[in-house]
């Protein structure tokens, strides 16, 4: 498709899904099918600029009637005796698939096709559309490395004429079938769809040079700081002293970001290790400690898995009292001492029974061992 194109609708970045893959792929094959080409497609070398010995004396060995132009359905039916001469055109500013395909329909719109394309210079293009990105030989250099392509026509106009037509013995013109308003006019190939010399091809949608300098002005900061590592000047790149700051401070920030993930990363592997050593440990104590306990047991029980039950149940049931100790006793002993003046007045033989006999047995059992 041409980059010439300023597109009337929005261009939908979600046109690069599934199904539209699934479509592009659809059209290849279709355009496969129709092509016969030798089993190589490779070439040896790049297309020829029209202006090269060799393009003219193709030009001069071929019958061109004006008078009596070839019919499409000739055309496409083979009915003619030498390669049907096809011309694209358009800006191809930053070479992309949308290009190629575009191409590829071109000269395969006939089953022999000779595909002539014509680029439009920087100063022709700057004047009625806008910057470039590429300059005007970076252009043609691209197309020239395209396999479909057989001649270039360097500073191509930007409106088709049949005097252009006749000198470059072009027989059919290949664009996209939408009207394209430019130079005054609400569709520049107005003229060649009358005469009947105009093929359509089919866009790519969301695919074109805009999308990519969208893309790339998205991701701004990201570039800019790819161009500084790699050695370039923020003079080079355009970026003033403030920015280029902000830049390389975000560059320092990021590198610390990471090393602090990284470290991070390290440490909970490493207590990862440890926890699982430990817990390898633990397990390995537990199982020596009930084979050795086992062992000493069955020197003195005929059934040391019963006893080894009780010391275990009689352990677990100290350990609770001791972590949950009795009530305090219902009589208090600080109420013995009252209106006493001399603590000898207290008789220790009675009280003392009364106050133990307060607690149960299992009581006195505990207080007894503690």
């Amino acid at each position: 498709m041409s980059t010439r194109r300023r597109s009337s609708r929005k261009e939908m970045s979600g046109s690069r899904n599934g199904s539209t893959r699934k479509r592009s792929l659809t059209m290849d094959c279709e355009v496969t099918k129709q092509c016969k080409r030798p089993k190589s497609l490779a070439h040896s070398a790049p297309a020829c600029f029209s202006d090269d010995q060799a393009c003219q004396k193709i030009r001069d060995s071929i019958s061109y009637n004006v008078d009596n132009p070839i019919s499409i359905e000739d055309a496409k039916n083979n009915k003619v005796d030498r390669p049907v001469r096809v011309y694209a055109d358009g800006i191809y500013d930053l070479y992309h698939p949308g290009h190629a395909r575009q191409l590829m329909q071109a000269k395969n719109v006939f089953p022999n096709v000779y595909l002539i394309v014509g680029a439009c210079s920087d100063s022709l293009t700057h004047k009625l559309k806008g910057q470039t990105v590429m300059t005007e030989w970076e252009r043609y250099e691209s197309l020239r490395h395209c396999r479909y392509v057989d001649e270039i026509i360097t500073d191509a106009p930007w409106l088709v004429t049949e005097e252009f037509l006749t000198k470059f013995k072009i027989d059919f013109v290949a664009h996209d079938d939408m009207p394209y308003t430019s130079a005054g006019q609400t569709d520049i190939y107005a003229d060649i769809k009358r005469m009947g010399r105009f093929v359509p091809t089919q866009r790519t949608d969301g695919v074109s040079t805009s999308d990519v300098i969208a893309r790339i002005v998205k991701n701004y900061d990201h570039y800019v700081r790819r161009n500084l590592e790699r050695g370039y000047t923020a003079k080079e790149l355009n970026v003033g002293f403030i920015n280029e700051k902000r830049i390389k401070m975000q560059v320092k920030a990021d590198q610390v970001k990471k090393k602090v993930r990284g470290f991070n990363h390290r440490s909970r592997s490493l207590m990862d290790r440890i926890e699982t050593t430990s817990q390898e440990l633990i397990l390995k104590w537990e199982e020596k400690s009930r084979e050795l306990i086992l062992n000493f047991l069955d020197l003195f029980s005929a059934d040391p898995l019963n006893q080894i039950t009780e010391i275990w149940r009689e352990s677990k049931e100290k350990v609770r009292r001791a972590i949950s100790p009795p009530g305090s006793p219902t009589r208090s002993c600080s109420s013995d001492y009252d209106g006493m003046s001399n603590p000898s007045d207290i008789d220790s033989g009675d009280d003392d029974v009364e106050y133990f006999d307060t607690y149960s047995e299992p009581e006195l059992s505990y207080m007894h061992e503690i």
